[in-house]
């Protein structure tokens, strides 16, 4: 161990996030929207979003307002669209640095043409219908009178309707019944739209799953997530049967190591206990760190040449592993998971076993470990 080398860290790897891009804008010969929502999924915003244009995006997606203007503050001019917004929303700045908005409600459209003629610019403008998640989205008892009140804003001046879209329930499912029932819904609102008189407006509908998986809902333009970072949408166990690499790898340093008698109880609560003399390993990073509470006796990582679970409870600073008789020493590495093929835990394998899914993992890892990037794509 160097003298200088990181307590934990995450490591990034640019190039295989550029080649995740590249690969899935080949596979659907298609515009591709990047989603760089959640700091990069916890890959970072702005160097994940740099990579992912550098490997062929034609624009990038985002939650709320905040990070689409913490690219455009560092120079990134590919079109970005904000979807997520509170009553209230001061849609000014939006409109100033040339972000594209989406409403999914009459009165959101009204905040927005409110910023339109503070400004006297034009809103380029996506409109979000709920054709089944039942989570964001205009219903379709509502759509027509937003797609009204859009053609009226439209002709008016206010903005330019560009968008039309809505968000698969099932797509990691891909012969789940409501994959058909959504396009039908998706199909029927836009053809409201379009007797409205939005025909400019591109389409999309399709997520990471779909992107990879569900030819028939990929329109005009697909709209990935997850699989640009690498992980499989369709929560496989080798994101290579899809021509992915996982670009984050998540590891630590041992802190202690020390011997201790049969019959130890480990960790608060002692919920594992030495059933040998056996060697303890002490790793610095717990649930203030993203580390989930409920790793304990669970999780898997790599120590000391092989796979072992996490002995006792995740503290909020610290774990404990059981290495047996193995030689473990005060800094070695220990990898909570990676791409899977140096022998270190997946995110996936994770995700299995504390039952959740991988987009949690690598979204909620961060804390004291430090971010560090590999690899050239997008760099600065």
């Amino acid at each position: 161990m160097t003298k200088h080398a990181a307590r934990a860290e995450v490591v990034v790897d640019l190039d295989a996030i550029a080649a995740n891009t590249a690969l899935l804008r080949d596979h659907v010969a298609r515009p591709l929207m990047a989603v760089v929502k959640a700091d990069g999924y916890g890959h970072g915003l702005v160097p994940a979003a740099r990579a992912i244009l550098a490997g062929g995006a034609d624009a990038l997606g985002v939650t709320v307002l905040d990070e689409a203007l913490a690219l455009r503050a560092v120079g990134v001019t590919a079109p970005v669209l904000s979807w997520l917004h509170n009553p209230g929303t001061d849609f000014v700045p939006a409109l100033e640095q040339d972000v594209q908005v989406s409403v999914n409600a009459v009165w959101g459209l009204a905040e927005v043409v409110a910023a339109a003629r503070a400004t006297g610019r034009t809103a380029e403008l996506h409109l979000f219908v709920d054709t089944g998640l039942s989570r964001e989205g205009a219903t379709m008892a509502d759509w027509p009178a937003l797609v009204e009140a859009a053609a009226r804003a439209q002709a008016d001046g206010h903005v330019h309707v560009v968008g039309l879209w809505s968000h698969m329930a099932y797509a990691d499912a891909p012969t789940h019944p409501t994959i058909g029932a959504q396009v039908r819904v998706f199909e029927e609102a836009v053809a409201i739209a379009r007797r409205a008189g939005l025909t400019d407006a591109r389409l999309h509908l399709a997520n990471s799953a779909a992107t990879v998986a569900l030819p028939e809902t990929w329109y005009d333009m697909v709209r990935p997530g997850i699989a640009l970072y690498g992980l499989d949408p369709l929560c496989g166990p080798d994101p290579a049967a899809h021509g992915l690499r996982p670009a984050m790898t998540v590891r630590a340093r041992v802190m202690l190591a020390k011997r201790v008698a049969a019959g130890v109880g480990v960790s608060y609560g002692h919920t594992y206990s030495t059933d040998r003399e056996t060697t303890l390993a002490l790793v610095p990073v717990g649930y203030a760190d993203g580390v989930p509470r409920a790793a304990g006796n669970t999780a898997p990582v790599l120590a000391a040449g092989a796979q072992r679970r996490i002995a006792g409870r995740v503290c909020m600073d610290q774990f404990v592993l059981d290495v047996g008789d193995d030689v473990v020493e005060a800094g070695d590495e220990v990898v909570l998971w990676g791409p899977g093929d140096r022998g270190e835990p997946t995110a996936q394998q994770w995700a299995d076993a504390l039952g959740t899914i991988h987009y949690e993992l690598v979204t909620r890892i961060g804390g004291r470990f430090t971010r560090r990037y590999v690899g050239s794509a997008g760099a600065v």
